[in-house]
């Protein structure tokens, strides 16, 4: 029985954007981003789309480059998060919301927000003001077709509080995406900024998948040519390895070297999966120093963890057969999103073989896989070889412990 209450803080946070004291790595991605804060300061517009796979610390960039902008480059930054957002009201409800409950707590400019957005502002409750969100939804639509004024408003209100701009982070955008409506808003958006008299100085950042920024593109083909995307990789050893040391010091916790390298490992460079490893390990110690075997604990838990939130139900069942688990443990020796066919025929055995089809059109049916050209394919979901390549590490461990107990 692990020990819950007597452990204290854990300083991972799956599922969560990593707090800022805790940011590590991401150099070159914020080195572009940082030069689009400059040119705002000095008064140029700037539009990104940071872009990578599910789970790779989208969210947490955007952060930390929030509080960036606010500190270095006198920044207004406003984080919106859309999450099942459709709709250009939507984004602009969300984005008023967002301001109202960043900036009335922020001292130098909360007096300035009240008077600006007070007919949105509620009553004064046990935790402070609330929203009046009924006022605010029925001014949506007219505040998101004059959007751009509105900020260039907000932006006056606040400009005197030496603030030389706005940063506004539009993330988690796989609803509004689909939009059509939201394609064009924010071409048109950009564009009336661009050709201002007196252009808002605003650096606007989009998060998604490259998928979402295909989307967008697709629907409004001019988009393309407005984002500077700043693609995001999988974090490399020695950023990992910064991570997971400042995490676990942070509790005044150790980790020995070939428990720092195990967990490097198979964390695979994922933020999403480094916070969830971390926190098992973190519960599984009992001396705040994790060893090897803390380690291995923590990533068999882990592997568990990652099934349960990142893989559909029905994926995870047809996975864990015994029909198709060699086959898959045989993809996915190295977790790579993408295999060839001719490559794994290779390595099966002959009643394998003969189960590879339906496998194939099996995980197809599920949307587990896609087609490639010339017999490649690609899991939809890169967790999903991540999770099979954590589960048969476990496997093979436990048998390997099963064999010397003589079980």
């Amino acid at each position: 029985m692990l020990d819950f209450q007597n452990k204290g803080r854990s300083p991972f946070y799956p599922g969560q954007p990593v707090p800022v004291e805790l940011f590590t790595g991401r150099k070159d991605e914020l080195s572009r981003i940082e030069k689009s804060f400059v040119q705002s300061s000095l008064g140029k517009m700037q539009v990104l789309f940071l872009t990578g796979e599910y789970g790779i610390g989208k969210s947490s960039l955007a952060n930390y480059s929030k509080t960036l902008a606010e500190k270095n480059y006198h920044l207004l930054g406003i984080h919106v998060f859309l999450g099942n957002t459709n709709s250009v009201e939507g984004l602009a409800q969300k984005t008023v919301e967002t301001i109202l409950r960043e900036q009335l707590y922020n001292e130098k400019v909360v007096d300035k927000i009240k008077n600006f957005l007070s007919k949105y502002i509620g009553k004064q409750e046990l935790f402070g003001l609330s929203i009046n969100f009924e006022a605010l939804k029925n001014d949506a639509l007219d505040i998101s077709k004059g959007f751009l004024p509105f900020l260039k408003t907000l932006f006056e209100k606040i400009k005197e509080e030496n603030f030389k701009g706005i940063f506004l982070i539009l993330d988690e955008i796989n609803g509004i995406s689909k939009n059509p409506e939201f394609a064009h808003f924010i071409k048109t958006f950009v564009d009336e900024n661009a050709t201002s008299t007196s252009p808002l100085p605003l650096t606007l950042m989009l998060c998604g998948t490259e998928e979402r920024r295909k989307e967008i593109v697709s629907l409004h083909p001019p988009t393309e040519r407005i984002f500077d995307v700043i693609k995001i990789e999988t974090m490399n050893k020695d950023e990992m390895s910064e991570f997971f040391s400042k995490a676990f010091n942070s509790v005044d916790m150790e980790i020995e070297s070939n428990a720092l390298d195990l967990i490097c490992e198979y964390s695979s460079g994922y933020p999403k999966i480094m916070h969830i490893i971390g926190d098992c390990c973190f519960w599984v110690d009992k001396d705040k120093v994790v060893d090897i075997n803390d380690a291995y604990q923590g990533i068999f838990i882990a592997a568990e963890e990652i099934g349960r939130r990142f893989i559909d139900v029905q994926v995870l069942n047809a996975i864990q057969s015994k029909d198709y688990r060699t086959i898959l443990s045989k993809i996915v020796e190295i977790p790579k999103k993408s295999f060839s066919k001719k490559e794994l025929e290779q390595k099966l055995s002959p009643s394998e073989k003969k189960k590879l089809h339906n496998f194939l059109q099996r995980m197809k049916k599920l949307k587990a896989i896609k087609s490639l050209e010339r017999g490649n394919y690609e899991f939809v979901n890169s967790m999903i070889p991540l999770y099979l390549y954590l589960f048969n590490i476990k496997t093979k461990k436990i048998n390997q412990i099963n064999k010397i107990s003589g079980r």
